[in-house]
């Protein structure tokens, strides 16, 4: 006969209370996760300078850091170098994205990182664009915004050559601002995501090719294109990006949330959710003007895989970029496919280009804890071959 198994009272009592914490955990997390979630967000604690700033856009300076090493995501420490390395790196970020995807955590930080291997680390910050700024065009942040940052940062750091660091529409910036830009200016250019080929892009590529078709009946038809539509009637708001950047790879965002109620009671699990959540949940607008050239340039006429840039009357073109480039993409990337992107082989002059497609998307390549190891240190290695 079978003995039915017995709990002391001491064993019933420390389950109970064991549950009754847990409760009480999840409880107090989804509290602070519904109504002080920015108590929670960890992104944005490496220190930093203003250098100049208009009240809309800035520029941001990371000194040295005063550590002698930091932690890294998965407890191992990279000792901070004690040489400053030559060329001073900017950080280019696209549009619509807020810049704690760059320091998202202590230990998940690109701009710590790059700074702990010794570069003088700039970023461009283009803010938060209102209603003021809806007639700027994408030219207006490639070939008129962005020199004037590089020529603070040259005032400020004493050096001619300076490499790019962009990512996703921050690549293409970068890009086409090398271009632009005399041969010595731009020392090397590190592209993350960035599109070119917008037609050969996999799904979207499709759509932006049905675009073209239709678009190209109605300019045909009526003359219609979408410069000559108001700015306003254009302008992409932050929330409405968001959406759409959730919406190109819906699973991961329900699996989120799934994981969040699964882990309530796991603090460091709620704050990571609210960390990703304050970069993911919080996009910016796109100026109408620049939406405009999105549709005429880009999705319609598809002007970059020809070599021409994105503006009205262009004497530069990808051609004229010489210098050597470091092109990654994710092999799971929806948004901007290694085709698309490294398109650019075929139509710039530079002779050093080396070309990575790694796991993940088209954030994970820049800032999740496996780009830790697979991008982070080799863009490091790879401008210091060249410094």
């Amino acid at each position: 006969m079978s003995q039915v198994p017995s709990f002391s009272i001491t064993e019933a009592r420390s389950t109970l209370g064991e549950q009754w914490a847990l409760g009480r955990a999840r409880l107090s997390h989804a509290r602070a996760h519904l109504l002080d979630r920015e108590s929670l967000v960890q992104a944005g604690q490496t220190p930093f300078e203003t250098l100049w700033s208009d009240g809309q856009m800035a520029l941001r300076y990371y000194p040295p850091l005063t550590q002698t090493s930091i932690r890294l995501a998965d407890g191992q420490r990279c000792d901070v170098a004690r040489q400053t390395q030559r060329t001073p790196l900017v950080i280019v970020p696209p549009l619509a994205v807020n810049n704690l995807v760059y320091d998202l955590f202590p230990d998940r930080s690109v701009v710590r990182y790059l700074r702990a291997r010794g570069f003088e680390l700039y970023l461009v910050d283009w803010g938060d664009p209102g209603l003021a700024q809806n007639r700027l065009s994408l030219s207006d942040y490639f070939a008129r915004l962005l020199p004037a940052m590089l020529a603070r940062v040259r005032a400020h750091s004493g050096a001619r050559r300076l490499s790019l660091h962009g990512w996703s529409l921050g690549g293409l910036f970068s890009l086409c601002q090398a271009a632009l830009a005399d041969d010595d200016d731009i020392a090397n250019l590190v592209l993350i995501g960035a599109p070119v080929d917008y037609h050969d892009n996999g799904a979207l590529g499709a759509r932006y090719r049905e675009i073209s078709r239709r678009a190209g009946w109605l300019h045909d038809t009526i003359g219609l294109s979408a410069q000559q539509l108001p700015a306003f009637l254009l302008r992409s708001p932050g929330w409405l990006n968001s959406l759409v950047f959730k919406a190109t790879s819906p699973w991961a965002s329900i699996k989120s949330y799934v994981s969040l109620v699964r882990n309530l009671h796991d603090g460091q699990a709620v704050r990571a959710h609210a960390t990703n959540g304050a970069f993911l949940d919080n996009m910016v607008a796109y100026p109408g003007a620049a939406v405009a050239d999105f549709i005429d340039y880009l999705w319609v006429d598809n002007v970059m895989a020809d070599g021409r840039l994105p503006m009205a009357d262009a004497t530069a073109t990808l051609a004229d970029v010489r210098a050597p480039i470091l092109n990654i993409t994710g092999r799971g990337d929806p948004i901007v496919t290694p085709e698309c992107s490294q398109a650019m082989t075929r139509l710039v002059s530079s002779t050093d280009i080396t070309c990575r497609t790694l796991p993940g998307g088209h954030v994970g390549i820049v800032s999740s804890s496996e780009a830790q190891h697979q991008s982070w240190g080799m863009i490091a290695d790879w401008l210091i071959a060249r410094d």
